[in-house]
């Protein structure tokens, strides 16, 4: 769940439906900074957004720092 539109919506749409829903925000790696090459998803404004949305919606949200794991991807 990154706070955004699509995730946002589709957690909405889920609790709708009758659905337990619970978020998960991961951390994959950089935020940006020197390393252009990452896609600048793992900010703390972008964690501050996925709280604020589960927040919002009453869910429970969790937060995963996978970093060390993704990083001989990246």
């Amino acid at each position: 769940m990154s706070g955004g539109v699509d995730s946002s919506v589709a957690a909405a749409m889920l609790l709708e439906a009758g659905c337990d829903v619970t978020g998960v925000f991961m951390c994959l790696g950089s935020s940006g900074g020197a390393d252009r090459r990452s896609q600048g998803c793992c900010s703390p404004r972008d964690a501050a957004d996925a709280r604020r949305v589960a927040q919002k919606l009453g869910i429970e949200l969790f937060v995963l720092d996978l970093a060390a794991d993704f990083e001989p991807i990246i």
